[in-house]
């Protein structure tokens, strides 16, 4: 992959189909896979089905809730999330308040382009080699 991930490391994974389960290296660390429907799911904050903006709305009241719960330090590998420019920019915001860094971006095959030209801008982007399926 082009970097070598720790307990502490922060990836962010765009336009993986299955997400963190494509790379099983991240499931031997100590990082916590999260994901919107994932936090969903564990019934952190429900998602109703609401028209237009506050569906995205819903959705960063959802991951900021996850985002300001965890330890600072705590390591993570986010998928589905930032879906859109405006996610990444809120997200970048709510790092930079706490003091955080993004450790990579690695993108996938439906990546959105707006999302790939950000993080390239920032130089987060890593080098991905999409593992072949199991």
């Amino acid at each position: 992959m082009g970097f070598s991930p720790v307990a502490s490391s922060k990836v962010v994974l765009l336009g993986f189909p299955a997400g963190a389960e494509t790379f099983p290296e991240f499931r031997s660390l100590n990082l916590e896979h999260v994901s919107p429907a994932l936090l969903k799911g564990r019934g952190i904050s429900p998602l109703a089905a609401l028209p237009g903006w506050k569906d995205e709305v819903a959705l960063l009241a959802l991951l900021r809730r996850w985002f300001f719960a965890r330890k600072p330090d705590a390591g993570f590998v986010l998928t589905d999330f930032p879906a859109t420019l405006l996610q990444a920019k809120v997200f970048d915001e709510w790092l930079e308040t706490r003091g955080e860094a993004l450790s990579a971006v690695l993108t996938g095959p439906s990546a959105p382009a707006a999302l790939v030209e950000h993080y390239g801008t920032l130089g987060l982007l890593q080098e991905t080699v999409v593992p072949a399926p199991r």
